[in-house]
């Protein structure tokens, strides 16, 4: 009895592990459409226009947010890989105001930052660090979490259109989030 057992545990495990390297051989490596293997130039091209303050939505960052954040409406958008992009201003209170053009994978909850905007001269420069970064690992991407929880990714979803993403900026939260 006990080699019988034995035997059946082997086949088992011998089945769950065949199919955990099977999956792992099946998942394809994300590549992102709007940079991989491109140069800055070609980037550039498929970058939004320069935010304009009549397309500024507000949405709160959480209680501890020392800037307001606002989101370009025109620049928001949902690719064939499900990420979602948007440009991102924060503003202090003050005046000054940081422009970033940006990424999130509500599937793995990560952030990548494309280019920051120069407000004199009101175009795109390519940022230093542009890798897929995780959104907790990144103490200075309060926004991002909030906006990632309860605006673009309700559930750990992505929303379907831009449209979508607006109603919930709009609405102060997406109708999936329990506030």
């Amino acid at each position: 009895m006990y080699k019988k057992t034995n035997r059946r545990t082997n086949n088992l495990l011998s089945l769950v592990l065949g199919l955990c390297v099977s999956g792992c051989i099946t998942q394809s490596k994300f590549f992102d459409t709007l940079d991989y293997k491109k140069d800055w130039e070609t980037i550039q091209s498929s970058l939004p226009a320069y935010p304009q303050t009549e397309n500024l939505i507000a949405f709160d960052a959480g209680p501890t947010a020392q800037l307001r954040y606002f989101i370009d409406t025109k620049s928001i958008s949902v690719d064939e890989k499900r990420v979602i992009r948007y440009t991102i201003v924060a503003k202090s209170g003050q005046g000054a105001s940081n422009v970033m053009y940006e990424g999130i994978r509500c599937e793995t909850r990560e952030r990548k930052r494309y280019a920051i905007g120069n407000d004199e001269t009101h175009s795109w420069v390519r940022a230093n660090n542009s890798e897929w970064q995780l959104l907790e690992m990144l103490t200075q991407s309060l926004a991002q979490r909030e906006l990632a929880k309860f605006y673009f990714c309700p559930r750990g979803l992505v929303v379907s259109s831009p449209a979508e993403a607006i109603r919930a900026l709009k609405a102060g939260k997406h109708p999936l989030v329990d506030r």
